[in-house]
């Protein structure tokens, strides 16, 4: 419903913006407010006053001779001399413009292929301004040499005020457009190449034809390319117009998944667009009065174009395809442009631009809410990302903590100490790892129960923790073994340190859990300079505390082992693997 009420809103700001021509304005057509007669081509300017003017239909091969074309004074009364003829048709090899005085006065104004000189506008306009004389004007003649169609000609008389106001407003329109599509081309590619989508290059490739489009339509680049004025750009705008439905038929239909839709639809609509792009290439080149039937013909098969990609969205749309829905919400502002240019005429409204500065701007919105559209779905596309890193990055953490105590499990353990070690061996530091095993545990759990066995557990697990820091990490190994590994400490701070643990394990408090029964711990101590790798401090750890356990328990047993006496024992596990 928000979609539609954008859309409404914004078609009533189209019926706002496209005004009907002001009253001061007489829009110039044959048969209302043009009168026609032909000539050869080589017939000089000055027998103007030689035509037999008729105003009714224009007579065939006009194309290949000069139209004269004049105001009819019975449809228009010219009483003012400060008029400006815009014309918006630029298929011709040279147009004359004739400015006929109540006094029999005529002043000769002319543009030719490749030289507007001065006289071009924004929008795709050639302006004509009638010299200031005090004499009242009494007809306006033009001239076409070589005109492609007379159903593509349009002109209008304004005064000079209006048409700087339109051609002000012209270029400001038009600029603003040819910029967001600029921005939104720039943008759609480095989105294609960020996230690799095939669909947002082919959406750039789209705002870039419609800039190229709008930038040769408008006649901007006349501003750079003079010697482009006249067929060739209107030959360049005709080729760009169908180039860009074809490439945006391509991207609607190439952004949606295969298999969602019928693969038959999906080539009907890839099929018409690739026809309205083969046909723009002689529809360019045409020069007859055909020109108006053949575009016609190509209006029908744009239609059913539209038709085809609105379907082929509609269907993906209800098998859940977001892309399909985001492109819907793009195209439904140019489909209704197009078909409300075809029901109202608004060729001599918008400031002259009619038609085209209309689809220029469905255009730009297009593209905007495209752009607009890919960037949410990606940025929700980030978070789903993030989020599952997050849960990922949680899962590993979880794997490697013991769930019951909180402290690293024998997995984490590995995992920390190892840098520690390698830390350790570059600074030629003493390391050692300290086995931690609660004596009698089995008849904790015995006597008081699993439930009371956890909470011992516990409460020597955070004893132990406090432990933790730069040069010691420590670990639950496995049910009643702990581990801390220690690095920089040697020889009798060693020992301390090891006989502070006990002592500190034996001094926590389990009355909630077991009364007044104690709880003790056997350490064993693998003193290794300089450090070794973790198997091998775990081995003699392991040794330490097994003499631990045999001595009584409740006590600190401690392995050293110098480089020299490890070198013996690699040398000895060789020999020993070698006799087997």
């Amino acid at each position: 419903m928000k979609l539609y009420g954008r859309l409404a809103l914004a078609l009533l700001l189209l019926a706002a913006v496209v005004a009907p021509t002001p009253a001061s304005a007489e829009a110039l057509t044959v048969g209302h407010g043009l009168c026609n007669a032909a000539s050869p081509l080589g017939t000089p300017d000055t027998d103007l006053r030689a035509q037999r003017f008729s105003c009714g239909d224009v007579s065939a091969g006009y194309h290949r001779a000069s139209l004269w074309l004049q105001t009819d004074p019975a449809h228009i009364r010219l009483s003012r001399g400060d008029l400006v003829l815009m014309v918006h048709q630029s298929r011709f090899d040279r147009l004359a413009v004739a400015f006929t005085y109540a006094d029999g006065v005529t002043r000769w104004q002319q543009v030719r292929q490749g030289d507007y000189g001065s006289n071009w506008r924004a929008g795709g306009q050639i302006a004509f301004e009638a010299p200031e004389r005090g004499v009242p004007l009494a007809s306006v003649t033009m001239r076409f040499d070589r005109l492609a169609s007379i159903g593509l000609m349009r002109a209008r008389l304004l005064p000079k005020a209006d048409a700087v106001v339109q051609s002000t407003g012209m270029a400001v329109a038009v600029g603003a457009a040819l910029t967001l599509l600029l921005v939104s081309g720039i943008y759609s590619l480095s989105l294609a190449v960020a996230v690799r989508r095939q669909y947002l290059a082919w959406q750039a490739a789209w705002s870039a034809t419609m800039l190229l489009w709008g930038f040769i339509w408008s006649q901007a680049h006349l501003g750079l390319f003079p010697g482009l004025a006249g067929t060739v750009s209107a030959q360049l705008a005709t080729f760009l117009a169908c180039l860009a439905i074809a490439i945006a038929t391509f991207s609607a239909v190439l952004a949606v998944a295969r298999g969602l839709v019928s693969a038959r639809l999906r080539g009907v609509a890839l099929a018409l667009g690739t026809i309205v792009g083969i046909v723009g290439i002689p529809l360019a080149i045409i020069r007859s009065e055909s020109l108006a039937q053949w575009g016609n013909l190509l209006g029908l098969v744009v239609v059913a174009d539209l038709i085809a990609v609105a379907a082929y969205l509609g269907w993906a749309w209800r098998r859940g395809s977001v892309e399909a829905r985001d492109f819907l919400a793009a195209w439904c502002l140019p489909m209704a442009v197009l078909a409300f240019i075809h029901i109202v005429d608004v060729d001599d409204s918008v400031w002259g631009g009619g038609s085209k500065l209309l689809v220029l701007a469905a255009a730009t919105w297009q593209a905007l809410w495209l752009s607009a559209s890919a960037t949410r779905r990606l940025a929700q596309l980030r978070v789903e990302r993030d989020r599952a890193r997050a849960s990922e990055a949680l899962a590993q953490q979880l794997a490697r903590r013991d769930p019951l105590t909180g402290l690293p499990n024998r997995r984490g353990f590995v995992e920390s100490v190892t840098p520690l070690l390698e830390r350790a061996r570059a600074d030629a530091l003493p390391a050692a790892l300290l086995l931690v095993d609660i004596d009698r545990f089995k008849s904790i759990n015995d006597v008081h129960g699993h439930d009371a066995g956890d909470a011992v557990l516990c409460a020597v697990g955070r004893r132990i923790e406090r432990w933790e820091g730069p040069m010691c990490t420590v670990a639950r190994l496995g049910g009643e073994e702990f581990g801390l590994l220690v690095v920089g400490m040697d020889g009798i701070i060693l020992s301390r340190f090891a006989e502070s643990v006990r002592l500190g394990i034996a001094a926590c408090d389990h009355k909630e859990a077991i009364g007044d029964r104690s709880v003790t711990a056997s350490v064993g101590v693998a003193e290794v300079r300089p450090a070794t790798d973790f198997q091998q401090l775990y081995r003699l750890a392991d040794e330490a505390l097994y003499d631990a356990k045999r001595g009584g328990r409740d006590c600190v047993v401690v392995q050293r082992r110098t480089g020299a006496e490890q070198s013996l024992d690699d040398v000895s596990n060789r020999e020993a693997a070698l006799s087997r």
